[in-house]
């Protein structure tokens, strides 16, 4: 049950831990984001802002409905690092197998929703009739991905709360070479294959997740980390609840921030296609620039969950602080580079003046929150390697719907400052989240979500425990 690259981080430097941990994630999540907005480069480049508008507007609606099973991995992420730090080894062996069964099935359940209702969401939303057709190819054909792509998220959400950040490094490597390969060859029809244009280049994503998800699950029983024999619970109600108690306030988290896009991409649309396109060109740069908050925050969740199932609530707390140091480090030169260069970053996707304008605008707004919104995934990254699912939701709830959104409206629409109220408003979010979020740190109310109630051992029988391992 402990293959070499699973990590013990209830012993030995933080800061080192914290570090080491996050750069396999941090290569992976930009391998991840590079893996889609490969598309977005071929398609805007080639197929035109059309095109990529319809990628743009097709995100967020994918997001809405695999929200809440990504939330799932969260909870098998907390229980697999608590467990573990505790040593109870089979407790992780019952939550590998429940978590595989239930995303799977889960996916395949979401892939009939996607593919039958689709059309629904972007009607809901007011999607350009312009760009309808072209999203919803592209929609159809990534739903049909969706059971690999959970697979593929179970795997990496064990393996993180493991401490094995570099096999799903792995996995995302072979799920970009294929997927760069197959886009020029699906969209412009290079070779055998027929000119496709958006749908190709979903159908280049969804073979590349496919053969991930299925290289990430003999990797598993290679390593066996898990066995699906006779004795193993395919199907633990104990195990399947509590992935669904720390699970659901982290799934409706992330339902809460993919509403928001809706919404906001709901609001983009309402200032045409030119916008829809300079904000769907702009957001990739954010998701490149987000990176290393995010990183830092499963780190931050899977040292302190080890440190905390094994009772040791002082070394936790050294967890967050360094984590938030270190996010703050990142943050700074990411928001001045953006900054500086939002024109040079925007080229990148479109060729249209107009629309590279409209990009550089929302970027030299938006970069001023990347600091805030670091500090804020820091605090949320404790929380929930603490199991205090349910604060993290209600710190975004407060973030996203109470400012970000009804800001935007009000300046975009009320005081008429069209596109530019909607940046504005999109920088305000994360300072109010992050403030809310330390508040509560600060408050040691998440003492008592910790999933594993332990006393951390003293020294001699602390290191008889580790020998025994």
């Amino acid at each position: 049950m402990r293959p070499k690259n699973i990590t013990d981080f209830t012993q030995g430097s933080i800061p080192r831990h914290l570090i080491l941990f996050s750069l396999p994630m941090l290569a992976g999540n930009l391998l991840q984001t590079f893996y889609n907005t490969v598309d977005s480069i071929w398609v805007g480049r080639f197929l035109g802002a059309e095109a990529l508008g319809a990628v743009s507007v097709g995100f967020p609606v994918l997001f809405i409905l695999i929200s809440f099973v990504f939330g799932l991995g969260m909870g098998a992420n907390i229980m697999v690092a608590q467990y573990l730090g505790a040593r109870r080894d089979d407790e992780v062996q019952k939550t590998v197998i429940n978590a595989l069964v239930l995303l799977t099935l889960l996916g395949i359940v979401l892939a009939f929703v996607g593919i039958n209702f689709h059309l629904a969401i972007l009607n809901a939303i007011r999607t350009p009739e312009t760009i309808k057709q072209l999203a919803s190819q592209y929609l159809t054909i990534i739903f049909w991905g969706l059971p690999f792509l959970f697979l593929y998220n179970a795997i990496s959400s064990i393996l993180r709360g493991m401490g094995d950040a570099k096999t799903p490094l792995y996995l995302l490597i072979y799920a970009t070479i294929i997927n760069i390969v197959l886009d020029p060859l699906m969209i412009l029809g290079i070779g055998p294959f027929p000119p496709l244009g958006v749908a190709g280049a979903a159908l280049a994503t969804t073979i590349a997740q496919g053969v991930s998800g299925l290289i990430g699950l003999f990797i598993l029983f290679k390593l066996n980390i898990v066995s699906f024999s006779r004795k193993s619970s395919w199907w633990d109600w104990p195990t399947i609840t509590t992935m669904f108690r720390l699970g659901m306030p982290a799934g409706v988290q992330q339902s809460i921030v993919s509403l928001g896009i809706l919404a906001m991409t709901s609001l983009v649309n309402l200032f045409g296609e030119k916008v829809v396109a300079a904000y769907g060109a702009a957001t990739r740069i954010d998701q490149f620039s987000f990176l290393p908050a995010m990183t830092i925050s499963v780190a931050i969740s899977s040292v302190a969950g080890q440190n905390l199932g094994f009772g040791d609530y002082q070394r936790s707390r050294e967890v967050f602080r360094w984590g938030a140091i270190i996010a703050f480090c990142f943050a700074l030169p990411i928001a001045t580079l953006v900054f500086f260069g939002a024109e040079n970053l925007i080229r990148i996707f479109i060729t249209e003046e107009q629309v590279i304008a409209i990009g550089k605008e929302y970027l030299q707004i938006v970069s001023f929150s990347y600091i805030p919104f670091s500090l804020m995934f820091a605090v949320n990254g404790f929380l929930r390697g603490a199991g205090d699912t349910l604060q993290t939701m209600i710190n975004t709830l407060i973030s996203l719907w109470l400012i970000r959104l009804p800001l935007s409206w009000l300046l975009a629409i009320y005081f008429g400052l069209g596109a530019r109220g909607i940046w504005i408003g999109m920088a305000t979010g994360p300072v109010a989240g992050f403030l809310v979020a330390l508040a509560y740190y600060r408050s040691g109310r998440w003492e008592n979500k910790v999933l594993v109630k332990k006393e951390m051992p003293d020294q001699g029988s602390q290191e008889e425990l580790l020998a025994s391992q």
